[in-house]
């Protein structure tokens, strides 16, 4: 059986969304036939108005006023059709393209880390964003002139059968012409404009991370480099953009010159029917009138289906993103965790990113209620990823982790981690005033609670300084604030909400020395009676911990206390040694 083709599966989909709005749809095909109705017997009319100016002397202006009188108050009826046709058009079009963003959206809190982890950022905004607006473009003309052209193309062969079959018959004849050369170019153009807008998505993707990083960029000195690797994406761009629009572009020529045969048709077979007595001069100006509306659409409908080429190519990519496999849902009887006690066992597990490399490999944890476990090792040694599995971020491959005797899998992700306080290196703050950042976790949290989560966190000095104090607009990921306030605000933001387990990775890395201390205090306050996990390179900052992991390879290579592992002589006593080497 032969598959569908990528145009037709997505077209599908697209009447798929429509499908809710097929009353919309059906008033804007009627008012289109009104339209279109109104607008062709205007041709008659006008007709019989030729045909009543006979010579000289002998013109009826009272019928011809008539005539005139009609013509206008038709003309009214089609202006006034045509716009309540638009603005349902518009209603439809963003009514669609809404549900398909929101749909796209969705399905981005749904997919699983790996898959944002594995495409550059922009490129995956730039399918819900720049995609979805050139989708929007293309079904929009579609609905504006799709409906008008078919229903202007049946209407001037109903009223050209009408007034003479004969010459009809010679404008059905060559018309299959136009229909062929657009459906040919039409063919060849949707794998360009599929292809356009994966270079535009390339492109988005490199501008985001360069403006992103600027500071590093230039730091490095690698400005030339970037843009000659702009460069060369735009010039991929250039290039595939002028071939879709080079094979787009001729169609509306293409099918003007073959309308414009039709028109010379008409007229030299009329003419012919006029000298023999086979029709008048008011009819052949009628026909031609009908002959030239008749062809119109044709144009048109040449233009709507290159757009469409366009407009389909985008969907398609917008729905390869909702289309991707979401993270595995919980399970149908998957249990609420309450404020859980902080047991936590990881037992044989072993997990990787990517098959046949492996990267934890029977890892095995008894953590009790309140204790502090740290976990140290060398970069690359598997220490984040522990986190992401303690908190769902990731699955394991083998083994279980549980929380308070149950495997996390059983376990809702939503309760999972509403038991987790998370503080990492890399910040994240939504653009916002402070007060609604600290209260991120907790939306219903009063001032005076925010106030003291930021006083615990040391952040109520400096937030005090800012303009407008916790009413102060932060912008976009903090870009108006230093890294280390940055992350004072990400600790208040936990200390706000105080789970029952904490985890802690490089949480003070862009805290200068002295406020460190101070957070440290905190930190031994907020962590009493809370098991918490700390990933930490300064070994200096988890002395206090009660077990601290050794990590190498993804495996535990030596566990015990501060002291004990200071005894052994191992690993971490390298480790803690090469921090404390002055020679």
């Amino acid at each position: 059986m032969k598959s569908q083709s990528p145009q037709k599966g997505t077209l599908k989909k697209v009447l798929r969304y429509i499908r809710p709005y097929w009353f919309f749809v059906g008033l804007s095909i009627l008012l289109a036939a009104a339209t279109v109705a109104a607008s062709l017997y205007i041709p008659i009319l006008t007709g019989n108005a030729v045909d009543l100016i006979v010579g000289p002397g002998m013109v009826d202006y009272v019928c011809i006023l008539s005539l005139l009188m009609q013509i206008g108050l038709i003309i009214g009826v089609a202006a006034l059709s045509q716009w309540v046709m638009s603005l349902i058009n518009n209603r439809i079009t963003y009514r669609v393209v809404r549900d398909i963003r929101n749909e796209a959206f969705r399905k981005l809190q749904r997919l699983p880390l790996k898959y944002i982890d594995g495409r550059p950022t922009g490129e995956v905004v730039s399918r819900v964003i720049a995609d979805v607006d050139q989708f929007a473009d293309g079904l929009l003309m579609g609905f504006t002139q799709l409906f008008t052209g078919v229903i202007t193309i049946l209407g001037t062969l109903c009223f050209m059968l009408s007034v003479n079959v004969v010459i009809t018959l010679v404008v059905v004849v060559i018309t299959p012409v136009s229909l062929v050369v657009a459906a040919f170019i039409a063919k060849r153009t949707y794998d360009m404009f599929r292809l356009q807008s994966q270079v535009r998505g390339e492109q988005t993707g490199f501008v985001e991370e360069m403006v992103g990083s600027q500071k590093v960029v230039q730091a490095f000195g690698r400005e030339k480099a970037s843009l000659e690797q702009f460069d060369e994406i735009n010039e991929r761009l250039r290039q595939c953009s002028l071939r879709a629009i080079f094979f787009s572009s001729i169609t509306n020529p293409s099918t003007r010159f073959v309308n414009s045969l039709v028109y010379t048709g008409v007229g030299i077979v009329g003419a012919l029917s006029v000298v023999g007595g086979g029709l008048s001069v008011g009819q052949l100006s009628a026909f031609l009138s009908y002959a030239n509306q008749y062809t119109k659409p044709f144009n048109e409908i040449s233009g709507v289906v290159t757009e469409l080429q366009n407009a389909l190519a985008c969907a398609g990519r917008v729905f390869e993103l909702i289309e991707e496999p979401p993270q595995v849902p919980d399970a149908k009887d998957a249990l609420e965790l309450g404020e859980a006690t902080g047991s936590v066992a990881v037992q044989d597990v072993a997990f990787s990113y990517h098959k046949g490399q492996s990267l934890i490999e029977n890892f095995n944890l008894q953590v009790q209620p309140g204790q502090r476990v740290a976990l140290v090792g060398p970069t690359g040694c598997g220490k984040t990823t522990v986190i992401n599995l303690l908190m769902r971020f990731y699955d394991v491959d083998k083994g279980s982790i549980q929380v308070d005797g149950t495997d996390i899998r059983r376990i809702t992700r939503h309760s999972l981690r509403k038991n987790y306080g998370m503080v990492l290196q890399e910040t994240w703050l939504k653009r916002g005033t402070v007060r609604e950042i600290i209260a991120y976790g907790r939306p219903d949290a009063t001032l005076e609670e925010v106030v003291e989560a930021a006083k615990a966190a040391h952040a109520h000095s400096f937030i005090k300084r800012l303009p407008q104090g916790y009413d102060t607009v932060i912008g976009e990921d903090g870009g108006s604030i230093s890294q280390g306030q940055k992350q004072l605000l990400c600790i208040a933001r936990v200390m706000l909400c105080l789970p029952p387990m904490l985890i802690l990775d490089e949480a003070t890395s862009s805290i200068d020395t002295r406020t460190e201390i101070r957070i440290q205090k905190a930190f031994q306050k907020m962590m009493k009676g809370r098991t918490s996990f700390i990933v930490a390179h300064r070994l200096s900052t988890i002395r206090d911990a009660d077990v601290i992991l050794v990590m190498r390879d993804g495996h535990i290579v030596e566990q015990g206390n501060h002291e004990s592992l200071l005894e052994k002589g191992g690993f971490y006593a390298q480790l803690y040694n090469s921090q404390f080497d002055h020679s």
